[in-house]
């Protein structure tokens, strides 16, 4: 039997410039506060790059150049037919400048090495290093929004 499921599609692209990342220090009233990577919604009908290129740039003032594919983090909820994915991109090569009042918090270039000291969201510190190492990872989570419990969950480097 069918089932209507709400897929939301997001992006998240990391800026790397020699031993340091860029990344956004969002205050509490922007949701998701401490810091981030710049990233957002998909907006139909644009692809995954596009959005991750656009969502770099409205946050940051860069363009982004030559993309690479990092992995996939995915939450589902079975309970109300919830999917969520965040399709993650690392760009070393950029132009422009960093905006001087950023939309959604303060930019910082921090040392990679450094990064997960940070003030962070839980699910973006485990995130994080994955984009640093070979190859491409996928996180998987399945919760049970009644309960607010994961049923199920997965880190994979692929």
């Amino acid at each position: 039997m069918a089932q209507n499921v709400t897929i939301q599609l997001m992006t998240m692209c990391l800026v790397q410039d020699g031993d340091k990342v860029l990344l956004v220090n969002r205050p509490p009233e922007k949701g998701f506060p401490g810091f981030i990577g710049p990233g957002g919604k998909v907006d139909f009908p644009e692809s995954l790059t596009n959005g991750a290129a656009r969502e770099v740039y409205e946050e940051t003032g860069l363009t982004v150049k030559k993309l690479v594919y990092k992995g996939l983090d995915e939450y589902t909820d079975p309970g109300s037919n919830y999917r969520y994915m965040v399709f993650n991109y690392l760009a070393t090569e950029f132009e422009g400048e960093l905006l001087e009042a950023p939309p959604e918090g303060e930019l910082a270039w921090v040392p990679v090495a450094e990064a997960v000291n940070l003030p962070m969201q839980p699910w973006f510190k485990r995130r994080f290093p994955l984009f640093f190492e070979e190859g491409t990872f996928e996180i998987y989570q399945n919760w049970d929004g009644e309960k607010e419990i994961a049923i199920d969950q997965s880190v994979k480097r692929l």
